[in-house]
């Protein structure tokens, strides 16, 4: 994967109204393992999920810039936040267990995540959303993407907007 390629993904992220752009590296959906590149701008809105599936585990890691993964309990506390980053320095990678309600903020312009899970991928049976988080593209999503970013364990999002 070049650098040019990055930026070319970056660019197309940058200007998507999702704010986000993967590029698989695996060759087809069905490749018992899921590589790709996700591109992702400040702003986009990953809805709460998990891979309910024994092997619905994922890794997540920094290829450039910056996000944090937040794990939930069933009713939408923050378990852990872990921030991660390209820079010297800063952790580079975790691991999300199955079974695991997730979501991630970018906290970085220009971000590049690189992502390994089992496959294959099934549109239907891949993510199982929070029923407690809006779609995307809900206006409540945004108060989201703005929690996002100071939600510390302990904390609980309501959808009110003053919290």
């Amino acid at each position: 994967m070049s650098g040019e390629r990055i930026e070319q993904l970056s660019g197309t992220a940058a200007a998507s109204p999702r704010r986000r752009q993967n590029l698989n590296v695996h060759p087809v959906l069905e490749d018992p393992i899921q590589r790709l590149f996700n591109a992702m701008e400040p702003g986009t809105y990953v809805r709460p999920h998990r891979h309910a599936r024994d092997l619905g585990w994922e890794l997540m890691m920094a290829a450039r810039g910056a996000f944090s993964i937040l794990t939930f309990d069933d009713d939408g506390t923050v378990l852990e936040r872990a921030d991660l980053g390209a820079a010297t320095g800063q952790s580079l990678a975790a691991e999300i267990p199955p079974f695991t309600w997730h979501a991630v903020v970018v906290t970085a312009p220009g971000t590049v995540m690189f992502e390994v899970k089992p496959g294959p991928y099934c549109p239907v049976s891949d993510k199982h959303f929070a029923a407690w988080a809006p779609e995307e593209g809900d206006p409540a999503a945004e108060h989201y993407v703005t929690w996002y970013g100071r939600a510390r364990p302990g904390d609980r999002i309501s959808r009110r907007r003053d919290d």
